[in-house]
């Protein structure tokens, strides 16, 4: 009970805006009455209930298992470039210059090529996903690891512990924070991602049905793949937040 009191305390502004705005959107909608342009709150939950057997059971695990295996892809390649580019200073300047502009492309331009590499597999969506969450992951876990404490360092080393210690150590809690704040801007990122890959070419998915609704002039169903698009976005954020509350307990003492 305290616990649902606090969260009303602290999130009760933010669900009387959000309730408001929804307000303000269904009466528009219904006032400007074309709902293959602007399509009601209700129209949309609607849809959504019309189309859920296909768009749980078919289009959203398709999804899920994009932006899943991208976040993994990503999380691993990510870290290990972030390690190896803290451990040599010759790898900082070789790579950090190439992450940096992997960021000015814009991914909708390179999703078409990957296509054409991958094919319509799910390996074109991932490598979309990967592209644009690698950088965040790799970013903040590079800035945790550069943030060690160089007096902490020398301790240690006097006291005769190994590089191996001090990197599982001293060095990854550090960093861990960090890593948590890119990996939940990742997660959200990666929703994205999955959904520009699938846009551009896929069979099955939430983006793909979301423009297939499109070109039957669906506001509805437009908008329902987008609302779940969104929900699993929140949820993965929450699921980081969790993994990061419980995983560095040692921040609260």
């Amino acid at each position: 009970m305290k616990k649902l009191i606090n969260f009303s305390f602290y999130y009760g502004s933010s669900v009387i805006v959000v309730l408001f705005l929804l307000f303000a959107w269904e009466i528009g909608a219904r006032l400007y009455n074309k709902a293959f342009i602007l399509p009601s709150p209700t129209g949309i939950t609607v849809k959504l209930w019309e189309l859920r057997e296909v768009l749980l059971i078919v289009h959203l695990p398709a999804t899920f298992q994009i932006v899943v295996v991208g976040l993994m892809v990503s999380m691993i390649v990510g870290g290990a470039l972030a390690i190896f580019m803290n451990r040599y200073a010759f790898a900082e300047r070789t790579f950090f210059p190439l992450v940096i502009a992997s960021q000015t492309i814009p991914i909708i331009a390179l999703a078409p090529i990957f296509v054409l590499w991958f094919g319509y597999s799910i390996w074109s969506k991932v490598a979309v996903t990967v592209l644009i969450t690698f950088f965040p992951i790799t970013v903040s876990t590079f800035d945790g690891l550069r943030s060690t404490s160089k007096e902490l360092i020398d301790l240690m080393r006097t006291m005769g512990a190994s590089k191996t210690q001090i990197f599982f150590k001293l060095q990854v809690p550090s960093a861990l924070p960090y890593f948590y704040s890119g990996l939940k801007v990742a997660v959200t990122l990666s929703v994205i991602g999955a959904a520009i890959g699938e846009w551009l070419g896929a069979s099955k998915g939430l983006g793909y049905f979301s423009r297939r609704m499109m070109t039957q002039m669906d506001g509805a169903g437009v908008f329902a793949p987008i609302v779940l698009l969104s929900i699993m976005g929140i949820l993965l954020f929450l699921l980081v937040k969790m993994c990061e509350k419980i995983s560095t307990k040692w921040r609260e003492q």
